[in-house]
């Protein structure tokens, strides 16, 4: 068991962690419970939790068994962000995205064997502790000094805003979930990324304290970082969620594809379930062939089936191939739902009714004028519904309207933009 960490050392998915002779030490003795956590900040998780999530599944099936805790309680507190306070919201709200949340996490674990996965909630230990108790059984052993030393403290310190007691009080919450998850369910290993190391250690800490003869340890994987310096999921758009009420199937597919050939590498890693030679085999190929976005292709179908299940991934895939005419994908085949969704990632113009092709180039951004979209219809490089434009003064019919509303414009290989047409 003890392979799991040389893996994730590997995989780039190991920062820092407490005495790591003492916890390869503990792997090999037997099974080890461990326990991730995540706070409802969002009616979703992003992309960026995929690292914390997959890292969960990833040590699952190594042997371990995963504690995945939905912070009901922290959630209503929220960890100090660097810049400034967050907004609180209402515990209904939060009691919503508890629920959100969990869903998104379980299909990633397993929950039957002899190392089954548990989904916890931390309010369940903090709802019917009065303050003074919080007071006199976790903040006494808690040094103020020492709390002052976390990044995000002592930046909020020395900005005018400050930090607010209810924010600076959250390591006291992270840290008392260690100690419950140690007393329920005997868990002695605590996951995080490292921007998280404070807190994670204020729980083992507490846990030394209060229970001097318990052996705990904690490990933080590092922070994805793009390498054009841009904060990694995000986008133009803002966040990549897991919802598909929020980012579609589509999008997030097109999110990985896109990914630069500097980082794919590392991302791949970090996230894929391949093999070490599979993985080699693509970093292979990127480095001669970069122009196939194998690697790409690859992740973007692993995470979009993991996230979204097979059959969105191959529809994904068809509607990807339709949009630019290649090999067997037709627009004219894809339902309805898919087509809407890949068409909200275009630039879309809305009209009355269908006019001349070069005044729906031009509306819709494709080319800067009406002369500029003749030019491109004379080079042969103007498409409607992935047929060329033989004319300028081609007036595309009602009958070409896919699913009765929508046009797909095409300058060259890969300009694409969208034509819905209201009422018609």
């Amino acid at each position: 068991m003890t392979d799991i960490v040389d893996e994730l050392k590997w995989r780039g998915l190991w920062a820092q962690s407490t005495d790591e002779d003492a916890l390869r030490k503990a792997l090999a003795d037997g099974p080890v419970t461990f326990y991730c956590g995540f706070d409802p900040t969002a009616a979703s998780l992003h992309v960026g939790h995929l690292v914390q999530v997959l890292t969960m599944r990833r040590l699952q099936h190594a042997g371990l068994r995963p504690l995945a805790l939905v912070g009901g309680a922290t959630g209503q507190i929220g960890d100090p962000r660097p810049t400034a306070e967050r907004t609180l919201n209402d515990p209904e709200t939060i009691a919503q995205w508890v629920s959100r949340l969990r869903s998104q996490i379980e299909p990633f674990l397993d929950f039957e064997g002899e190392n089954a996965a548990t989904m916890v909630n931390n309010l369940d230990w903090t709802a019917g502790m009065s303050a003074i108790e919080f007071l006199r059984d976790i903040g006494k052993h808690f040094r103020v000094n020492k709390m002052l030393t976390k990044d995000s403290v002592a930046r909020r310190l020395e900005s005018q805003e400050g930090i607010s007691y209810t924010e600076f009080s959250y390591q006291l919450l992270q840290g008392m979930d260690f100690l419950e998850l140690y007393r329920r369910y005997g868990c002695t290993l605590q996951q995080g990324g490292s921007d998280q190391w404070g807190n994670l250690t204020a729980g083992l800490d507490l846990i030394h304290r209060l229970e001097p003869d318990a052996v705990a340890h904690c490990v933080a994987t590092p922070l994805m970082v793009k390498a054009d310096g841009t904060k990694f999921g995000k986008t133009e758009g803002g966040a990549v969620w897991l919802d598909p009420e929020m980012t579609t199937p589509y999008a997030f597919y097109q999110f990985w594809l896109n990914v630069d050939d500097r980082d794919i590498s590392t991302y791949m890693r970090i996230l894929s379930f391949k093999s070490r030679e599979e993985l080699e085999e693509l970093e292979t190929q990127t480095e001669e062939r970069p122009q196939a976005r194998a690697a790409q292709r690859a992740l973007a179908e692993e995470l979009t089936t993991l996230v979204h299940g097979a059959d969105q991934t191959a529809a994904v895939i068809s509607a990807s191939k339709a949009l630019f005419g290649q090999g067997d994908g037709n627009l004219a085949d894809l339902d309805e739902a898919t087509l809407a969704a890949a068409l909200s990632e275009l630039p879309k113009a809305e009209v009355a009714e269908l006019g001349p092709v070069v005044d729906l180039f031009a509306e819709v951004g494709l080319v800067a004028s009406k002369s500029a979209a003749r030019r491109t219809v004379k080079e042969g490089g103007a498409y409607v519904n992935n047929v060329k434009v033989a004319a300028e003064d081609f007036v595309p019919g009602a009958d070409e309207l896919l699913h009765g509303r929508w046009l797909v414009l095409r300058r060259g290989k890969k300009n694409l933009a969208a034509v819905e047409v209201k009422g018609s």
